[in-house]
């Protein structure tokens, strides 16, 4: 039997120590290079620094926003699309470890001990496949906002594919083992979170064309403009 886990922030107490301490050590070296990147966007763009500040609002805010799921659990976005697009992947490590941080802390939404795989799957993971999706859509020549749609959508669906990952090797299901215990945790979540992703998607690209619309300046020697001017 598979326990329920309540929230899509992985809560605290709720995985081994083993676990706990693995996904923290996982995530190390993409924090370091967030550090990095965020020092050195910042360096040579400080106009970006309050898009960089915006976007981790933007996360904070919509990932606080939980929504009760018909299976008894609770789903919610992520908000992480959004910085990847703008600033590339890893910038968005560290955007995301201070959210989780905070939330754990102030709104007892995930927990201190699952604050590694917390990152993993939220700041980490979903980063790197909404920046790659996004980067093979403009090299198919997919008009740029249908790009950033498809990109944060299914960048938010990678986050719940991954934790439901990292709770099942945590308790595998005597009867199927691994994989079972995969789908298990995947349908608990899919309910509610399908429609979320395509909102997510939907505001993402919104908030963009506010951005290209009232904050050109700032946006000029961001990662993403770049991208879209040469795929």
């Amino acid at each position: 039997m598979i326990p329920d886990s309540n929230a899509m922030h992985i809560m605290e107490g709720y995985l081994p120590p083993m676990f706990c301490i693995s996904w923290g050590v996982v995530c190390l070296p993409f924090l370091v290079l967030g550090y990095l990147s965020i020092k050195k966007q910042v360096s040579e763009n400080h106009k970006s620094t309050t898009i960089l500040a915006m976007c981790g609002a933007f996360i904070f805010v919509i990932s606080s926003l939980k929504i009760p799921s018909v299976t008894g659990s609770c789903s919610h976005m992520t908000g992480t699309g959004l910085g990847a697009i703008l600033f590339g992947p890893t910038p968005v490590s560290i955007l995301g470890a201070i959210v989780l941080l905070f939330q754990a802390i102030l709104l007892a939404h995930g927990g201190l001990t699952t604050l590694g795989a917390n990152i993993f799957s939220m700041a980490i993971a979903e980063p790197f496949v909404t920046y790659g999706i996004y980067y093979i859509c403009k090299k198919a020549k997919i008009n740029n906002h249908v790009s950033i749609f498809f990109a944060a959508a299914l960048g938010d669906l990678i986050t719940y594919c991954v934790t439901s990952f990292q709770l099942a090797i945590a308790y595998p299901s005597p009867q199927g083992g691994l994989f079972m215990s995969v789908v298990k945790f995947l349908l608990v979540f899919a309910p509610t979170q399908l429609p979320l992703a395509i909102i997510e998607g939907i505001l993402t690209v919104v908030i963009i064309i506010g951005l290209e619309t009232y904050a050109k300046d700032e946006l000029s020697e961001l990662k993403y403009v770049r991208k879209a001017m040469k795929l």
